[in-house]
């Protein structure tokens, strides 16, 4: 991601703690915020695998136990909506309690990107790269307003990245507020696309914008590219090649 129009104080972080690494768009002075939030975003889902790793493991819903974190049952709750597992929902869960930690510090301008999951709060505007690995389409990327709100935008693919899809595409990106929520429903579009067909994409695309809260959604195959919903305007964009990052338990 690249910042347009930045302020002094703006800048690109790149931060790591054992597996997990993020990019940080922020104010220098709100960095040690979203390094805590993570950190404790961290030990609650590692805590709560370490009482049942089936959490982790499962590829469909999972119904939390009472009483269970409220990061962990948004978790279940984003993958219950999307039909899939909750780990599906990890990284945009965890970027968007940083950004919220950030906003309740202070922050006006911040998004934290985990590996093409990325959720926001805007001021300015802030162009969005996506990343489509060896598909010509390789520099199309979104122009995000400044709404001075929460929002997020998250890409799942079946050819590039660690991100366990059953699918075919180079992008399957969505659209919402909630960042659990379209890193969830990002999996689910990358598994409904099983063929280059653009019948089979649109199916695909209108199963996901069938699901309530997604706003918008776009699939990168190969030389195909195709949106439903709100979706920004499009840019031509360059990806620096170190751009992605990733959180993996």
């Amino acid at each position: 991601m690249s910042q347009s129009h930045s302020k002094d104080g703006i800048a690109r972080h790149h931060f790591e703690l054992g597996e997990t690494a993020v990019t940080i768009l922020a104010d220098e002075r709100f960095l040690p915020t979203a390094k805590e939030s993570i950190f404790r975003s961290r030990s609650i889902i590692q805590g709560f695998i370490a009482q049942d790793p089936f959490f982790r493991d499962t590829l469909e819903p999972y119904d939390e136990p009472q009483g269970a974190d409220p990061l962990i049952k948004r978790m279940c709750s984003a993958a219950r909506k999307a039909g899939v597992g909750p780990m599906a929902a990890v990284a945009g869960a965890i970027a968007e309690e940083a950004v919220r930690a950030m906003v309740g510090a202070g922050a006006r301008q911040v998004a934290v990107d985990n590996g093409g999951d990325i959720s926001m709060f805007l001021n300015e505007p802030l162009e969005v790269g996506i990343f489509a690995g060896e598909s010509p389409l390789r520099d199309v990327g979104m122009r995000f307003p400044a709404e001075g709100r929460l929002y997020s935008v998250c890409t799942s693919s079946g050819t590039v990245g660690p991100s366990i899809s059953f699918g075919i595409a180079d992008a399957a990106v969505v659209l919402a507020e909630d960042a659990a929520l379209a890193d969830a429903c990002a999996t689910r579009l990358g598994n409904e696309v099983q063929s280059p067909d653009e019948e089979g994409i649109i199916q695909a695309l209108d199963v996901v914008l069938g699901i309530e809260g997604v706003d918008g959604a776009m699939v990168i195959v190969g030389e195909k590219v195709a949106m439903r919903g709100r979706v920004p305007r499009l840019i031509k964009v360059r990806i620096p090649s170190d751009s992605m990052s990733r959180i993996r338990f």
